[in-house]
């Protein structure tokens, strides 16, 4: 398995290689001059050649991206253009909001998204069956911009239930000093249960949007996994033998059909990590996804350079994760 690790994590590079390649060459494909945008449009030529100079913007494309190239490999991803903030320093204050949401998303999509498929599957062409995937269907052809301006709209503007924006209140965030980053801990270390539900509040929300896709694909997935199971001869033996149908279906069921289903769920928890854009942004949630957002905007090359390449390694990094999983799922699998 050592040596298996080892080789997913060398294929790693020539991905990302050409992952920045790809990046580089469309940014610099979108019209527009960064220099233009930071002066403003009534800044002198020589305020801009200047700027240009400064910034390495006026060498050629070639000599940009090997020196950009070789920074990455160096872990110095730059400082934007816009704020002059290290990159990194963004990444590690923007990420921990990205993996909370993430986490929060994936949680709905698992607690509900796995029954509905159980249930589905175990019974197969009734009503029960036809609504659950009906509703799996509506989920994921829901646009996510449309389903948050909707719960907005319903349970922050009607309802006045739930805030409409943001990761904290001002009132609750001008006295709050995070520890690790991740809102939701740090209010359980300091035992703040006042800012835990404010928090908790802010998340909800987001979370919903953000979990409705992965939610309807794992119930699918699962319905799916769990009917090719179901037709198995060692599965009619169990219940000829006489054991519980709640037993045949979540010990012996369940558990076999659930390599595609893990596989399901990294592959979404991969693309949530790496930053909801839509979400993020309707909700002015400070994470990956709107800072990246941002930097496309305002024409911040590091910024998304540097966001696009960490998206990057977090999925591939999630992927092999489920990897190695399926020889704990499957002990018949082994990895040479």
């Amino acid at each position: 398995m050592f040596k298996y690790i080892l080789k997913r994590l060398f294929s790693l590079l020539p991905v990302l290689i050409g992952i920045t390649l790809l990046v580089f060459t469309l940014l610099h494909l979108i019209p527009g001059d960064p220099a233009v945008v930071l002066l403003g449009e009534r800044a002198t030529p020589e305020q801009i050649e200047s700027l240009r100079q400064q910034l390495g913007l006026n060498q050629p494309l070639p000599i940009q991206y090997f020196n950009f190239l070789f920074n990455v490999i160096r872990f110095d991803f730059g400082k934007s253009i816009i704020s002059g903030i290290p990159i990194i320093d963004e990444i590690t204050t923007r990420w921990p909001a990205t993996f909370e949401l993430s986490v929060a998303a994936m949680l709905i999509a698992l607690i509900l998204g796995i029954p509905a498929g159980i249930f589905a599957a175990v019974r197969k062409n009734s009503w029960l069956d036809n609504l659950l995937m009906s509703s799996s269907l509506i989920g994921v052809s829901l646009p996510v911009y449309w389903l948050g301006l909707l719960l907005i709209y319903l349970f922050a503007v009607n309802l006045q239930l739930l805030p409409p924006s943001g990761r904290i209140s001002v009132e609750a965030g001008f006295n709050f000093k995070p520890i690790t980053g991740f809102f939701v801990l740090d209010s359980l270390l300091k035992l703040d249960f006042n800012t835990l539900q404010d928090v908790l509040s802010h998340l909800i929300l987001p979370a919903i949007t953000l979990g409705t896709v992965p939610l309807a694909i794992i119930a699918r997935i699962t319905r799916s996994s769990m009917l090719e199971v179901l037709s198995q001869d060692y599965i009619r033996t169990a219940r000829a033998k006489g054991v519980p149908e709640y037993f045949v279906i979540l010990k012996h069921a369940l558990k076999n059909a659930f390599l595609p289903i893990s596989t399901t769920i990294g592959l979404q928890f991969g693309t949530l990590l790496g930053g909801a854009i839509l979400t993020e942004t309707i909700f002015s949630w400070p994470g990956i996804g709107s800072w990246i957002y941002e930097g496309i905007l305002a024409r911040d090359y590091p910024v998304v350079q540097g966001g696009v390449i960490f998206v990057s390694v977090t999925f591939v990094l999630i992927n092999l994760l489920v990897d190695l999983s399926y020889t704990l799922l499957d002990p018949r699998i082994q990895y040479k």
